[in-house]
């Protein structure tokens, strides 16, 4: 396996970081932080345009065909420069659709996912915050040609976004009677609404259905089978997730590693000194070593499915763990001054702390690569 970039894959890097350096650079970032909707919806139909927005969605449906090894070339961009938008929640959208393998619905949905008009999101987490089939206790019930939603979910990333949500719903007693359906943000019985977190470049939310109708056409795949397909899509996400904090801690090094060359202390830079380049060159390490699992789950995604749960899982839970290292380190290596509003690398902490329990933390991750080998 080759774990190089190809020079296709260079160039949209380079065209990426030079389009969000320009257009949204951490002054920029700042600034959205302190809005309503969190994101700048001009630079998102430029996103568009560009063909990034549906960058796995493919040709025949309005997008780029091409796959997550390149999205990943995406990801990274978007979290060195902490560029807040809803690119996640609106690609796991665009792979609930394009896994059900419904002509109809591709077209009717993807498209529009792909030129930015809809902003979609995954609805799955309830009160429990479990990951498990039967924490879902949202429920559905048949009628006539549709289903009647209700229930609630919760910590619904770019919630206060979106316009499509791809909710999952229990449809019987077993803990696997579940489907995935597709429910307009503006549909009768749905109401939705966002909020901040620690890290106020990103945004989860509340979706409340209270007896939603849903047409049996908005249905993803056979109703009651779909826990494979959730299982695929929250894997996604744990891919998704690790993309961006590898770009963020790779950033986060980087802020340091020149904060250590520009701070004199007893007349040279502290970067001299074994103390500070010890942790740089640990950070470094652990840096290499998430990228290492992130690209593996990356290629899994498309050419080895039946190895893609291990090896996100591992790409995940190693990588929270690392970038909150990263993260703490970062700050400390600032002296006092890193906690401060003013220093940038504050920001990056706040991010790993955001993605740490984003589509499970580490130690979920870690005990299902422990169950997936047999323990």
């Amino acid at each position: 396996m080759d774990f190089g970039f190809s020079e296709e894959q260079d160039l949209l890097r380079a065209e990426v970081r030079k389009l969000l350096d320009g257009r949204c650079g951490l002054e920029r970032v700042r600034k959205l932080m302190e809005t309503g909707p969190g994101y700048d919806p001009d630079v998102w139909r430029e996103l568009a345009e560009l063909g990034w927005l549906g960058l796995t969605i493919p040709e025949a449906y309005g997008g780029a065909g091409l796959g997550w090894v390149d999205l990943v070339v995406l990801l990274q961009e978007t979290g060195r420069s902490l560029f807040p938008s809803p690119l996640i929640s609106t690609t796991l959208a665009a792979a609930a659709v394009l896994e059900s393998r419904s002509e109809e619905q591709k077209q009717r949905w993807l498209p529009s996912l792909a030129d930015g008009t809809r902003v979609g999101t995954l609805a799955f987490l309830e009160a429990s915050d479990s990951f498990a089939p039967g924490a879902i206790a949202l429920t559905g019930k048949p009628d006539g040609d549709a289903w009647l939603l209700t229930g609630e979910k919760r910590y619904v990333h770019d919630a206060g976004a979106a316009n499509l949500f791809v909710v999952a719903f229990r449809t019987g007693g077993a803990a696997t009677d579940l489907a995935l359906a597709i429910v307009d943000a503006g549909a009768a019985g749905v109401t939705s609404a966002g909020f901040p977190t620690i890290d106020a470049t990103k945004r989860l939310g509340t979706l409340k259905l209270e007896g939603a109708r849903v047409p049996r056409s908005a249905v993803l795949g056979v109703p009651g089978a779909a826990w494979p397909a959730i299982e695929r899509l929250l894997d996604l996400g744990a891919v998704a997730v690790t993309a961006e904090l590898t770009g963020a801690a790779e950033a986060a090094l980087a802020i340091t590693t020149q904060y250590a060359k520009d701070r004199l202390q007893f007349g040279h830079p502290i970067g001299k000194y074994q103390g500070v380049k010890h942790p740089l060159a640990e950070m470094h390490v652990e840096l290499e070593s998430t990228k290492s699992l992130l690209y593996y789950a990356a290629w899994a995604v498309a050419e080895s499915p039946g190895e893609l749960p291990r090896s996100a899982s591992l790409a995940k839970a190693f990588g929270s763990d690392a970038f909150t290292r990263i993260g703490i380190d970062g700050v400390q290596l600032h002296g006092a001054v890193g906690y401060t509003a003013e220093y940038d690398i504050q920001l990056y902490l706040k991010r790993a702390k955001w993605a740490r329990p984003a589509f499970g933390d580490s130690d979920f991750h870690y005990e299902r690569v422990a169950r997936l080998g047999g323990l």
